[in-house]
């Protein structure tokens, strides 16, 4: 992680954050105080907040095989499951935005790249039974992980594809009509960013939803977010500072919103 890029847009992103006094967009005024200000504690909030609780006291120790930028905390390719659930999954208040996300817009169709432990990736698949969650995972021994999650739970929406996410590019999306919703968690390089940004952008629907995490997590995705909002198939984008948020509906202005959350 680059520190002091990360403390200087976080600084610029509390001086310039805005709640829904400061937004005049009635879609994102609508989004804003429906989703992103929504309290209501879904049932399944706790049954996977159960499972990260777990996770947060495995000492397990397995071999993780890192195909992206890595992680700022943890450096070594053997790792404990409770550092990894306390560093590289997201925080409750974002994979639950998730959840409500996908909970509005009621995706068919969903692709994650990133399962991780799976934490996020039962949020996503947890709103609406009967949407498609597609979630890649490069590291075999964390997707053995999070597929005995995903059956703890018993969700049976989730096809995890044990794949890098070159090889599911070629392989998979390109077989796929179009996709309702993508979440951004892995690899979190400019380069990388982009190619899946284009990758998937081909694939979208006017009423499609991107997330991307971590936009200011070093120089390289903070130069990715920049390019994508500047994209001529994005019309608006919401700036949550931890995640980003896109829409390609041409109903909607060009504008990024910088949003309190």
């Amino acid at each position: 992680m680059d520190k002091l890029n990360f403390l200087f847009n976080y600084l610029k992103y509390k001086m310039f954050a805005k709640n829904e006094h400061g937004i005049h967009s009635p879609f994102v005024f609508e989004l804003y105080c429906s989703v992103f200000k929504e309290t209501i504690p879904y049932y399944i909030f706790r049954d996977i907040e159960s499972i990260r609780s777990k996770l947060l006291l495995s000492n397990l120790e397995i071999e993780v095989t890192d195909y992206g930028a890595g992680s700022n905390r943890l450096n070594s390719s053997k790792r404990k499951v409770n550092k990894i659930a306390k560093y590289s999954l997201k925080p409750q208040k974002y994979a639950q935005l998730l959840f409500r996300l996908v909970n509005r817009f009621k995706p068919q169709l969903i692709v994650e790249f990133g399962t991780c432990l799976g934490i996020t990736t039962m949020y996503l698949a947890s709103s609406n039974s009967k949407s498609r969650v597609i979630t890649v995972e490069g590291c075999t021994n964390l997707s053995k992980i999070a597929k005995i999650n995903f059956d703890k739970l018993g969700i049976k929406n989730i096809e995890l594809i044990n794949k890098q996410f070159n090889d599911f590019l070629i392989q998979n999306l390109s077989v796929l009509d179009n996709v309702d919703f993508v979440y951004f968690d892995g690899n979190h390089t400019e380069e990388a960013t982009i190619k899946y940004f284009n990758e998937c952008l081909s694939k979208i629907e006017n009423h499609s939803v991107f997330v991307f995490d971590d936009i200011y997590w070093s120089r390289g995705m903070t130069k990715a977010w920049n390019t994508i909002k500047n994209h001529e198939r994005v019309t608006t984008t919401i700036d949550l500072f931890s995640i980003g948020i896109v829409f390609f509906n041409p109903d909607l202005s060009k504008e990024n919103f910088v949003l309190k959350f």
